[in-house]
């Protein structure tokens, strides 16, 4: 199997890459633990400063596969458990480590993959990059950091429309509501991203200062990972599923 998350080290800087390009990185268990892993590793260099969070392929990530929780329909609930618990970990890992996490974020992000770009410290996104929940399309509860963190980030009232009307969130709208930093609008937005990466290299103790109520972030995602699971077995979402991966409206 191909590597689901590539590691490459320069330092001062190390890049951590999503890689299963073919599936537009769409979360499975196996990818988040190589994701967590990878971040571990990288971050124990001591000669590594700041660390890159980039994907390979048209997206940064389309969140869950929906194609795996139909697969895992024997035992939905103990699959969503997984999952949700392993993007949870993911997410606090790239909070928790010393370095600072600078997110290089193209092209679609979906579901529970905004965890990944809110667990970040800093975000460039290029043109591009768009925001979409599908929750209440597919019929599942919000996580990732959704309904836990976003309101934080961008208001209440941006985070409640877009949730309840499955609007999408554009580079630009990014941008002016603080879910990014900075839009690459002449580089490629990993280029970017090393490049801000490299210019924070003295930045840890900030980042210790910024992250240092992370108990109550782990309890907030704790939440949604029990009503994801609890949402996941109802009819509603049963039926969303099939209407998805059938490409029709639920």
């Amino acid at each position: 199997m191909t590597d689901l998350v590539l590691s490459t080290v320069e330092p001062p800087l190390a890049t951590v890459t999503l890689n299963r390009p073919e599936r537009h990185n769409a979360l499975v268990p196996e990818l988040l633990s190589s994701l967590i892993g990878r971040t571990v590793d990288v971050a124990g260099l001591p000669d590594v400063r700041s660390v890159v969070l980039a994907a390979n392929g048209r997206s940064f990530s389309t969140g869950g596969d929906v194609a795996a929780f139909h697969a895992h329909g024997h035992d939905l609930a103990g699959y969503a458990s997984e999952i949700v618990g392993l993007l949870n970990e993911a997410m606090l890992t790239l909070m928790r480590i010393d370095q600072p996490v600078v997110a290089a974020v193209h092209g679609a992000v979906t579901g529970g993959s905004l965890g990944l770009v809110l667990a970040a410290d800093l975000v460039v996104a290029a043109p591009t990059a768009s925001f979409t929940p599908w929750y209440s399309v597919v019929g599942f509860a919000p996580d990732g950091g959704w309904s836990a963190l976003l309101p934080d980030r961008i208001g209440r009232a941006h985070a409640s429309t877009t949730l309840f009307h499955n609007s999408t969130i554009t580079a630009d709208q990014a941008l002016e509501w603080g879910l990014v930093d900075e839009i690459a609008y002449d580089a490629a937005a990993g280029a970017r991203a090393a490049a801000v990466a490299l210019a924070g290299l003295k930045t840890r103790a900030v980042k210790r200062g910024l992250n240092a109520d992370l108990e109550s972030v782990a309890s907030a995602l704790e939440r949604e990972r029990q009503l994801f699971v609890e949402q996941v077995v109802t009819d509603e979402a049963l039926a969303g599923i099939e209407a998805f991966l059938n490409r029709r409206r639920p």
